[in-house]
């Protein structure tokens, strides 16, 4: 096996322990103000920043560094439009067949239901596609592992990012989600991972009256 091929660690600032608790903190407090929001404006976001918080999902780690992920933007009314339609006909049978009571019971103080009119006011909408294979350069298929995990840290950066330039998101994952490859022309191979709305909050924008488990409730620490 070959040795890999190495290039010297670029970025590696080092902060004092109380500078590296006051930019976690920092951090904290602005990450702890991001909201799932449902009432989008239709003011407009440049087409920049969204490529910038792409590329930024892009130096996501991911198994054997495949980066197992497409993102597909769409800011195109007559598409956000058709995306609608097809979500709220799956999320319709959802509601009204497939969904246990217990998730329904879980969704109730969300006051969410099969209507999506935010697919249609926020000004983009971002399919993220995850990749359970590629392929080589000869046309032969390359596993992707771990391709679920890494695409969900990707997003997850995405949506950091977004929040950080002052932009509101929205998760969305009707299900299935198959009706997305059609429509945005994607291929077999790749999968709907989820539908991310992204945009401004209307002036008066409500949001749940939600509490975040505290550190205790998520964490342990051995020492």
């Amino acid at each position: 096996m070959k040795p890999p091929v190495t290039i010297p660690l670029a970025y590696h600032p080092s902060f004092s322990d109380a500078e590296m608790l006051q930019r976690a903190e920092l951090f904290y407090q602005q990450m702890n103000q991001r909201r799932t929001v449902r009432h989008f404006s239709n003011r407009p976001v440049d087409q920049a920043v969204i490529e910038a918080a792409i590329r930024s999902a892009g130096t996501s780690p991911s198994g054997a560094n495949l980066q197992p992920w497409h993102f597909v933007a769409i800011s195109n009314r007559d598409i956000k439009r058709t995306i609608r339609l097809a979500a709220e006909e799956e999320e319709r049978e959802f509601y009204a067949h497939r969904a246990p009571p217990e998730w329904l019971a879980a969704l109730e103080p969300l006051g969410t239901d099969s209507n999506k009119p935010f697919l249609e006011d926020a000004p983009w909408l971002i399919a993220c596609m995850v990749q359970p294979y590629g392929f080589k350069e000869d046309g032969s298929q390359l596993k992707h592992y771990y391709a679920v995990e890494s695409t969900g840290i990707a997003v997850g950066m995405l949506i950091t990012c977004l929040h950080q330039a002052g932009l509101a998101t929205l998760t969305h994952t009707p299900s299935p989600m198959k009706f997305l490859n059609a429509i945005l022309n994607r291929p077999a191979f790749e999968r709907p991972f989820l539908l991310l709305v992204v945009g401004h909050p209307v002036l008066d924008a409500q949001v749940p009256d939600i509490h975040r488990k505290s550190l205790n409730q998520i964490a342990t620490i051995l020492k």
